[in-house]
């Protein structure tokens, strides 16, 4: 078991931030403040230009991040300051061509100097992760899969080769037997934990979620917290995910 599946010994609580949001000062502030509310697992965007998976709260995060001038070495920077006061598992979610331009040996090498556990690439197709994933391999970091409503046979063929966890897209409409459905799939053929995101914000839907998964991403709400408290959003930060983490573990 990797180092990041052992975070989901219970319901897990996976929280997101996009790092120079709105400033990188501010950034390592409210993930300390995530730590202290509860989370499990902290993940971080590395902003990119083109972020065309996101949705539109996170879209506006990157570029008020890129607007701050924040760099793929000033989020090294910001992950090594934060492991002199945690030792809470850390993701990273980033596009492929901030990786491949700052050279991939670099790249995950300096993951693990700074303690980050896996990575998330939502541009990378599954058919093309080798290359990615031998280099990572090298330096113990893990390429987190993400898995969306897809043929049986896909899924499964995605869900074996996992590891850390599996980062699960709701289906469309988000119908409670859809994703149970899709979570027995993916349990027929691993024991990776899975976790399920992507446009999670309210507590009644990351309750519904815990139900089925292993744990939970909650991103959207707190990158709109912030968005809307800048600088301040502290309080606001801290108060939202001890009740997101109080809902999934009841």
């Amino acid at each position: 078991m990797s180092k990041l599946s052992e975070a989901f010994k219970n319901k897990a609580l996976v929280g997101f931030l996009t790092a120079g949001d709105p400033d990188i000062d501010s950034s390592e502030r409210y993930i300390l403040e995530l730590v202290n509310s509860g989370v499990d697992i902290v993940e971080i965007e590395i902003p990119f230009s083109d972020p065309i998976m996101e949705g539109e709260i996170i879209q506006a995060s990157t570029l008020r991040a890129l607007k701050s001038g924040t760099t793929v070495e000033k989020v090294f920077n910001l992950v090594n300051s934060i492991r002199n006061k945690t030792d809470i598992p850390i993701v990273f979610l980033t596009y492929l061509n901030p990786v491949f331009n700052y050279g991939y040996d670099k790249f995950f090498e300096n993951c693990k100097k700074t303690g980050v556990l896996g990575v998330i690439i939502p541009d990378l197709p599954y058919e093309e992760k080798s290359e990615v994933e031998i280099v990572a391999g090298k330096y113990d970091v893990d390429i987190i899969y993400l898995v969306a409503n897809a043929p049986k046979e896909r899924v499964q063929k995605i869900a074996k080769d996992a590891k850390g966890f599996i980062y699960i897209v709701p289906p469309m409409g988000s119908k409670e037997e859809n994703l149970e459905d899709l979570i027995l799939t993916i349990k027929q053929v691993t024991n990776t934990p899975c976790a399920v995101g992507f446009g999670v914000s309210s507590i009644e839907q990351a309750k519904k979620y815990a139900n089925y998964a292993d744990g939970v991403v909650v991103g959207s709400g707190i990158v709109r917290i912030i968005a809307q408290y800048g600088k301040n959003a502290d309080t606001k930060i801290c108060d939202y995910v001890k009740s997101i983490k109080e809902a999934i573990n009841s």
